[in-house]
């Protein structure tokens, strides 16, 4: 042990983070709002945590696949339909899909309600993205397809199918 380990005693623990309800980071893309309950500030970046409302009838993202990290949905209310490759599964409340690095999926909510969704990306590189949509829109341009694509490209997730 060296004297400098011996003088500090222990080792300062990270602070627990708490998060309550209506506290976190607001991110609204068009019909979904996202909250950010952990973006990776307070896991070592291991783990970042949000909670979505899907409104009725919105669209997912253009089918993806993640090359650096996996990413889980839990429905905590309504349905969600998820799309992996060419198979649909429709989530309903207690449901939970994890999708590991490189496989092609989407998700939408189909139904006339809203869905919520708790979402976790390990490691916690993907909330950048969402904030990134979050400026597009800000800046008065469109979230079109391109654009969401090459958001994607900026943390390690491709389309699944050809170039739009």
């Amino acid at each position: 042990m060296t004297e400098e380990a011996k003088s500090s005693g222990h080792q300062a623990r990270p602070a627990v983070s708490v998060v309550r309800p209506g506290d976190g980071e607001t991110i609204v893309l068009g019909t979904t709002r996202m909250r950010v309950l952990e973006d990776g500030s307070h896991t070592g970046h291991r783990l970042a945590i949000a909670e979505s409302v899907l409104a009725p009838h919105t669209e997912g993202p253009p089918q993806h696949r993640h090359g650096r990290h996996d990413e889980g949905f839990y429905v905590l209310s309504g349905t969600v339909r998820f799309t992996v490759g060419d198979e649909d599964h429709d989530a309903t409340a207690g449901t939970l899909v994890v999708v590991p690095p490189g496989t092609p999926h989407t998700f939408a909510n189909p139904t006339d309600q809203p869905a919520v969704l708790l979402s976790t990306f390990t490691p916690d590189l993907y909330v950048q993205y969402f904030r990134d949509l979050q400026e597009v829109l800000a800046d008065g341009r469109p979230l079109t397809r391109r654009a969401n694509l090459d958001a994607m490209a900026r943390y390690a997730t491709e389309p699944a199918a050809g170039p739009a």
